[in-house]
């Protein structure tokens, strides 16, 4: 484990080698799992401000689970996710021609119709944080859908934690990014 402030990182985000693979896992990550996708309070009040943006992005079916269930649902837990389609895909996932799962939140950002790229757990995902009262714990989820992506992470030589540094300096900032990656640098001689 690394120590940046009050971050505790996980050695495997510096060790493994990732790059999504979107041709082989069809964004199975949008329709896989038990919940939507995990929200921070924040994310709750962006996506109540910029709903009328993203809206049109998203699929009539999303659209309605949306006018039925909101745009967030609060699970077991006490914690805040997007809904879903029938306990399967994200309302806010698009299918493309292709059959792949991608984010009408993200396409609205791509064409300028909203500031908010994506929920932070997607953007930064397989890597998943955890906060105490202390700490910020930031640890590889390992998931055989994405097995693809590590494999082409591997081709590639990209490790995780380079793959994924626009999210990780979203969350975090440029000098947090650096320190880790001069540690990773340093620590991988």
């Amino acid at each position: 484990m690394i120590q940046i402030g009050n971050t505790v990182i996980s050695e495997e985000i510096l060790d493994t080698h990732f790059v999504c693979d979107l041709k082989k896992c069809k964004g199975a990550c949008c329709i896989e799992g038990d919940l939507g996708a995990p929200l921070t309070e924040d994310e709750l009040l962006i996506l109540e401000d910029e709903y009328e943006n993203i809206a049109p992005y998203l699929s009539e079916q999303g659209r309605e689970e949306i006018e039925q269930q909101g745009l967030y649902v609060l699970d077991e837990d006490g914690d805040f996710s997007t809904p879903t389609i029938s306990g399967k895909e994200c309302v806010y996932a698009v299918w493309d021609d292709n059959g792949t799962l991608g984010c009408g939140i993200e396409k609205a950002y791509r064409e300028g119709n909203t500031p908010f790229i994506k929920p932070i757990s997607c953007h930064l995902y397989p890597i998943r944080i955890t906060q105490t009262k202390e700490f910020v714990f930031l640890n590889y989820h390992k998931w055989e859908i994405c097995d693809a992506a590590c494999s082409l992470g591997q081709s590639l030589k990209l490790t995780l934690y380079k793959f994924l540094r626009e999210p990780l300096e979203r969350v975090f900032g440029k000098a947090w990014y650096q320190e880790l990656t001069k540690w990773a640098q340093e620590s991988r001689m």
